[in-house]
C-alpha cells in the first residue's frame, strides 16, 4: 500500500487510476512541512503505520552556470532547488521518524550520479544531489539502530523532471527533450537512456527488511555505468 504526495494534481489522478485501492494520494507540496504532515497524518489514518518512506521530489537546473546568473537570481534559484531537492528530504525524513523507529523501517533518498561528480546539472543542482548523499550517510548514523537509511543514484533517466521557476525554464522537462535524451543514452555505456521501472528493483530491495537487513548508508548506482567511466 502506497500513499503519494505530488504537486501535478493530473498525475497523482493517473496513479490512483492505475493503482486503485492499493494507494492514496494528496495533492500538496513537498517542500510544505503543513502538506508533508498532513501526508503523515493520512498514511497513519488509513494504515496504522509506515515501514518506508521514499523521499524522491525534485527539479532540475538546466545546467545553468553560475556565472551566468546574477546575485538575486542565483538567490531565488538557490532557495526554491534545495527547498524541493534538500528540504523535502528532511521534512518527510523528521515527519515519519517516530513511525519508522516503531516498525524499525526504512528511509529512501533518491540521490543521483551527480551526488557523486561535476557534469550531471548546474552548480546548484549539483550541490543539491551531494547534499542528498550527505543526508543518507548522517542519518544512516543517526539513526541506527532502528531505522535503516539509504540511498539510489540513477543516472539520465526519462522522466517529467522540471526546471525552475527562479529562472523560467519550469515548464522545461527532461523527458520532452530529444536532444539532451539523446546526449544521454551516447554517454552512457550500456547505451541507453533508463526509464523509472530500470530503478524499481534497487528501491524494492532497500524498503525489504529482509533482502538488506544489513544495508544503512548505502546508495546503489543505477546509471548504465557512467560512474564507472570517470
Amino acid at each position: 500500500m502506497v500513499v503519494v504526495i505530488d504537486r501535478d494534481a493530473e498525475k497523482l489522478g493517473e496513479l490512483k487510476e492505475e493503482l486503485g485501492a492499493r494507494c492514496e494520494i494528496l495533492e500538496g507540496d513537498a517542500a510544505d512541512p503543513d502538506a508533508v504532515n498532513r501526508c503523515v497524518d493520512l498514511i497513519i489514518d488509513r494504515f496504522g503505520g509506515i515501514d518506508t518512506v521514499v523521499g524522491n521530489a525534485g527539479v532540475f537546473d538546466w545546467y545553468r552556470r553560475v556565472d551566468r546568473m546574477d546575485g538575486r537570481e542565483l538567490l531565488t534559484a538557490f532557495n526554491e532547488l534545495f527547498a524541493i531537492n534538500v528540504a523535502s528530504y528532511l521534512l518527510i525524513a523528521r515527519a515519519a521518524y517516530p513511525h519508522l523507529k516503531a516498525s524499525r523501517g526504512s528511509l529512501i533518498l533518491t540521490c543521483s550520479t551527480a551526488s557523486f561528480r561535476g557534469g550531471g546539472g548546474g552548480a546548484l543542482y549539483t550541490a543539491s544531489k551531494f547534499a542528498a548523499r550527505g543526508l543518507v550517510y548522517q542519518l544512516a548514523q543517526e539513526w541506527a539502530p532502528d531505522i535503516r537509511v539509504n540511498g539510489v543514484a540513477p543516472g539520465g533517466t526519462v522522466t517529467a523532471l522540471a526546471g525552475l521557476a527562479a529562472l523560467g525554464s519550469h515548464e522545461r522537462h527532461l523527458g520532452e527533450d530529444p536532444r539532451l535524451v539523446d546526449a544521454v543514452a551516447k554517454s552512457t555505456p550500456l547505451g541507453f537512456v533508463a526509464e523509472p521501472a530500470d530503478h524499481a528493483g534497487a528501491y524494492v530491495l532497500l524498503a525489504s527488511a529482509v533482502n538488506s537487513r544489513s544495508m544503512t548508508g548505502s546508495i546503489i548506482v543505477s546509471d548504465g555505468g557512467i560512474l564507472a567511466c570517470v
